[in-house]
């Protein structure tokens, strides 16, 4: 009996994942207004357990699994198609709603232009989604962002903040957020299939996911809500856009997915990354920026708060959007 306890208690964390979440980001929330100064050292804390979920996440899909799923063409392409051929348009089309604080426009250029590579997964699951394609798409998507990135923000802003995002940490995070973990995993895996002592342990990291989750959430709106600093007003005005993005985006990937021919969990799945946002991950360069851009990180860490929130309707609307019966013959690859 005592063994099967902690076992029932993640099972419930897992059935109430949303939940935890919102709790998570409303804890952050009150710990950055309470003591706003453990704001630098929480910044520390962000890519350790942001790398630490991601483990997590890629533990969970074999190596097999995911190399095999790289090869699927179809797939893949209606994911980068979504995500930088429609999100750029899309993105345009709301630029001119935004006010005019160039550090509040870069921060939502920063999180919009760049797709998710982490609870996606997780919500895509969520609504019937296929997370395993999804996960292998992680380390394309990235990267895709990586090299795309600067010259988005060339054609949005001009020469003058063209270049403001170096290489270099969108290079750190590939390999501290994507390479590391990643590698970790399938060691892990190689160890398990070989060991029971390692089976053991893999499948006791795979039961941190819901709380790594929630204590990722937990530091980076902590250490983030101490930025505002009079700024409210201006980083409250991005919020209907966030709101607006993710609404014409769910139509928007399941357009994309049906011009693709997809199957039914590939759709779903496309119709999240198109909609969810790199937040956790770009939040590394948004805190790089030079102090009068400061308010940026800010404006990213509210569209976290925007999404998760519209996560909670994507796993109950994206199954009546793209529903069982228009599955067709023809499957993703």
């Amino acid at each position: 009996m005592v063994s099967q306890e902690p076992r029932g208690l993640f099972e419930r964390m897992e059935d109430h994942q949303v939940a935890i979440y919102l709790a998570a980001m409303a804890l952050g929330g009150l710990l950055g207004w309470a003591a706003p100064g453990a704001g630098p050292a929480l910044e520390h804390a962000i890519n350790p357990v942001l790398g630490a979920l991601l483990f997590v996440t890629f533990l969970q899909v074999p190596a097999a699994d995911l190399l095999r799923s790289l090869r699927d063409g179809r797939f893949l392409s209606a994911a980068m198609a979504v995500n930088f051929g429609v999100v750029p348009l899309v993105v345009a089309a709301l630029f001119t709603f935004l006010p005019a604080d160039q550090a509040v426009r870069i921060g939502v250029l920063l999180v919009l232009l760049c797709p998710c590579v982490d609870y996606v997964i997780v919500f895509s699951g969520l609504a019937g989604g296929d997370s395993r394609r999804l996960l292998a798409a992680t380390p394309l998507l990235l990267v895709a962002q990586m090299l795309l990135l600067p010259g988005f923000l060339y054609l949005f802003m001009g020469p003058e903040l063209g270049d403001i995002v170096e290489a270099g940490p969108f290079l750190e995070a590939f390999l501290f957020l994507i390479v590391i973990p990643l590698a970790l995993a399938w060691a892990l895996q190689a160890w398990a299939a070989r060991r029971p002592a390692g089976q053991k342990v893999s499948d006791a990291a795979t039961t941190t996911m819901v709380p790594l989750m929630a204590a990722t959430l937990v530091t980076v709106v902590a250490s983030q809500i101490p930025k505002l600093d009079g700024r409210l007003g201006d980083v409250a005005a991005v919020v209907p856009v966030y709101a607006v993005f993710l609404i014409v985006m769910a139509f928007a990937g399941r357009l994309v997915a049906r011009l693709f021919r997809l199957d039914v969990p590939a759709s779903r799945a496309v119709v999240f990354t198109g909609a969810t946002r790199n937040s956790l991950v770009v939040l590394p360069l948004a805190l790089a920026l030079p102090d009068d851009l400061a308010v940026a990180a800010v404006v990213v860490v509210t569209q976290t708060l925007v999404e998760v929130i519209g996560m909670v309707a994507y796993v109950r609307l994206v199954p009546r959007l793209v529903p069982d019966r228009d599955r067709t013959p023809v499957r993703a690859g």
